[in-house]
């Protein structure tokens, strides 16, 4: 049984020191249209699979809320649920996110909000240059060239690039930027997909002391297309592998830490924290995908160390947490631990790193009650004599890209009214075959059905051969009709469509990011502490 708290309580509570997670658990496309200012996504659609992995301790302080905090609503289901999976003290927000506006707080739109608000700071706090994309046109059409780093992941990269850039995230920045300047007087110019990443990429290399001009490519990609200029697609440019740490960098990194107040921890220390669970504690391999994939310490997560800073709510769930960040060379796990530090999170980089030895429990997910499988040419049969209905639980941008022909899109709060709609004999295509089983196991009515999975999803569906359908089908007949910007509640058309050709998208984006700052309340503001 959850407790219910007033929105004047849960402003307290986020501002009191002590460990706080607040979830948002609507679907992702209602949570960008607008949440508290330090509240965490966890779709209700995906609880099970990521709590554990946002919130290991189950004796948090634990605030969840939707849009009204109706008694049937994805708050309601969501707390009961938590209880169940051994959470000890969750609370709901009476009145949802309507309570928290009515109250006279702030509910903010957008992704990541807090890391972004904070990169708008630390431009203001530590005045860090910035160039125009007309101007780097001119510079890199002159005798000498600046050299152009796109701080995002690889597969944002290719998405779309400056031509000539090379793919550098932020958290590599420091450990690989003597690889891509030829010298001490080459110009650095740092680029993202609109602004924070590359203000933070900029400052880290200026903080570093960097002797070459660094500038932050001001409103990156989609100031380089507001310009009419082209992009690039497609490219692969990027890091090179192997980048032994030089002495020199190793020392300025572990000094910009403790300029910032970051300190060294055992494995030891980590080891009694986690076991005595009075605190949480996060364990994070800051590396690339590809050291990761090639061992890790035991219970870490993988947050590379650009993305963590950038989406930092992606990966920690719990506010007032600790830490842990672990690298292989001295200098990635304390740059990043800097900038954690100046976002206002307790950050701490393991002494040894990944010799350390360091191993912690995982986080468990929690048993789902599995659904009968089906394969694809099963599937097949029932659909050519019209003895199944098919449901797609995956992402609306998957189904609405490719479906099995006749089936219809849900989510995991809609499930009940699709299957209404449905006949007796009902498959679920889904991602994973536990999110199906979830999805069905909170349904009173799910004994009207036989349901089952496509065993191996919408992929082996593909492999099989199956007939596979890019209209958008509502799955009645042969009527075709569109997905209402309404139904896609996990899509959020804020962030998605600056990306698909729209201009008047990515100025309003754009205009977003840069008023961020004004609607912070005095308290939100004094969290962070920009180093200059």
């Amino acid at each position: 049984m959850s407790n219910r708290i007033q929105a004047a309580t849960l402003k307290r509570w986020l501002h009191d020191g002590n460990e706080i997670a607040l979830f948002d658990v609507r679907e992702h496309g209602q949570y960008g249209e607008g949440h508290p200012f330090y509240a965490v996504p966890l779709p209700w659609s995906v609880l099970e699979r990521d709590v554990g992995r946002l919130a290991p301790n189950p004796r948090v302080r634990l605030v969840v809320f939707d849009d009204d905090d109706a008694q049937a609503g994805p708050a309601a289901l969501a707390a009961a649920r938590l209880g169940a999976l051994g959470y000890t003290a969750v609370h709901r927000l009476e009145g949802g996110a309507r309570a928290w506006r009515d109250a006279g707080f702030v509910l903010f739109k957008g992704v990541n909000v807090p890391s972004k608000a904070f990169g708008e700071l630390v431009e203001e706090t530590a005045k860090t240059p910035h160039i125009s994309a007309g101007t780097l046109l001119r510079w890199q059409q002159s005798a000498t060239p600046p050299v152009v780093l796109d701080g995002r992941p690889l597969g944002e990269f290719a998405a779309m690039s400056i031509p000539g850039a090379s793919c550098c995230p932020n958290g590599e920045l420091a450990l690989r930027i003597g690889t891509f300047v030829p010298d001490e007087q080459t110009p650095v110019v740092i680029n993202c997909a609109g602004r924070t990443r590359s203000i933070v990429g900029a400052q880290t290399l200026i903080h570093l002391g960097l002797r070459n001009p660094v500038y932050a490519l001001e409103n990156g990609t989609q100031g380089w297309f507001l310009a009419n200029l082209p992009l690039e697609h497609g490219q692969r440019r990027r890091y090179a592998d192997g980048v032994p740490p030089a002495p020199a960098r190793v020392a300025a990194a572990r000094a910009l830490a403790e300029r910032t107040g970051v300190e060294w921890v055992d494995a030891d220390t980590v080891r009694n924290w986690a076991e005595a669970a009075e605190r949480t504690v996060y364990l994070c391999d800051v590396r690339t995908p590809e050291e990761f994939a090639a061992g890790s310490l035991v219970g870490a997560q993988h947050a590379p160390g650009g993305q963590l800073q950038q989406a930092t709510d992606q990966y920690i769930g719990v506010r007032h947490a600790i830490i842990v960040l672990f690298d292989s060379d001295g200098i990635r796990a304390p740059v990043t631990a800097s900038w954690l530090r100046q976002l206002g999170h307790e950050a701490l980089v393991l002494e040894g790193g990944l010799r350390s030895g360091l191993a912690l429990a995982v986080p468990g997910v929690p048993d789902s009650v599995p659904l009968p499988l089906v394969d694809a040419a099963t599937l097949a049969r029932g659909i050519a004599e019209r003895s199944v209905s098919v449901v797609d639980l995956r992402s609306s941008a998957a189904w609405l890209h490719a479906h099995v022909p006749g089936s219809r899109w849900s989510i995991r709060p809609r499930l009940a009214a699709t299957l209404a709609h449905c006949g007796r004999a009902v498959t679920i295509v889904a991602d994973e075959p536990h999110l199906a089983a979830w999805a069905v196991s909170d349904l009173p009515e799910a004994g009207d059905h036989d349901i089952s999975v496509l065993d191996g999803g919408f992929a082996a569906w593909r492999e099989w051969g199956g007939a596979v359908s890019d209209q958008v089908s509502n799955g009645a007949g042969n009527e075709e009709t569109t997905l209402l910007p309404e139904e896609r509640l996990d899509f959020l058309y804020f962030v998605h469509d600056r990306h698909a050709g729209n201009k008047e998208a990515s100025r309003a984006y754009l205009a977003w990011e840069l008023g961020l700052l004004a609607q912070l309340d005095d308290e939100e503001r004094g969290g962070f502490r920009p180093a200059t």
